[in-house]
């Protein structure tokens, strides 16, 4: 079992990377994230792609970790405090009451990263995705339908925000993702490894249903209302998922469900 530590202070040095948390606080703080609630934490741990580096929970919370305590790694300090000590190190009311600081990996290249994965397998790459409800949504969904990696370009958002961690529930700790320098770059690579690049797009001009299986697999997404580029789509296989005649698009991250099922290999 973990060490658990009470916090009285909330300038506790000890509990200095949770202080002050909002959605834009913690880049640049020798790269580490917040990870929040419990279903999220067991994920962290359970997946193990990224460091712990301490956990702080309010204490009546405590008591209903049991189960998760256990998974807490080795040497990694829970710190435990009251309600308004809380609210004051975190600087908001903070109801769900735990949190855990990560701390980043070095960044797998995409060479590298498509590289390692199996002869079938399953990418979602992403451009301008700006969204960090649709980021973790996305994430959310590229784990419940097996994709294997995640690929971004430089204009999305990052996925380890609070805020995109907190949505995707704990997918984007745990489903590999690179980041390429733009989007011809990120095409090209996914070409060169093997992968067939899906472009889904309103405008697409195969159903994805109608779409031939193959072993590598890439679906495109691109940003709402811009969408992907038109000299793009008109390069690669782009694809649509047809609906109502009356309305012409889903939410990205909608849309990034219904495809992801289609092409699902479960």
């Amino acid at each position: 079992m973990p060490d658990i530590i009470r916090i009285d202070d909330p300038a506790d040095p000890r509990i200095a990377a949770y202080r002050d948390i909002r959605e834009r606080d913690l880049v640049g703080r020798e790269g580490r994230f917040v990870a929040e609630g419990k279903v999220v934490l067991n994920v962290l741990f359970s997946a193990a792609r990224f460091e712990t580096e301490s956990l702080l929970v309010l204490e009546n919370r405590l008591a209903g970790l049991a189960d998760l305590l256990p998974l807490v790694p080795h040497g990694v300090p829970v710190f435990v405090a009251a309600a308004d000590v809380m609210d004051g190190i975190a600087g908001f009311h903070m109801h769900r009451g735990i949190l855990a600081i990560g701390r980043r990996r070095r960044a797998q290249g995409i060479e590298e990263m498509l590289a390692a994965l199996p002869d079938r397998a399953l990418v979602v790459a992403l451009a301008g995705i700006a969204n960090h409800d649709n980021i973790g949504s996305i994430f959310r969904n590229a784990a419940a339908f097996g994709a294997d990696a995640v690929v971004l370009d430089t204009t999305c958002c990052d996925p380890l925000y609070r805020k995109a961690i907190r949505v995707s529930v704990g997918a984007a700790l745990k489903v590999p993702f690179g980041v390429a320098d733009d989007l011809d770059g990120m095409v090209g690579r996914l070409a060169d490894a093997g992968f067939d690049v899906l472009a889904l797009s309103p405008r697409g001009a195969i159903d994805i249903g109608a779409v031939p299986p193959s072993a590598r697999v890439a679906l495109l997404l691109g940003s709402e209302g811009d969408g992907l580029p038109e000299a793009l789509l008109a390069r690669l296989k782009s694809v649509r998922i047809p609906m109502s005649p009356d309305f012409d698009s889903l939410n990205v991250a909608a849309a990034s469900a219904v495809a992801l099922h289609r092409l699902w290999r479960g």
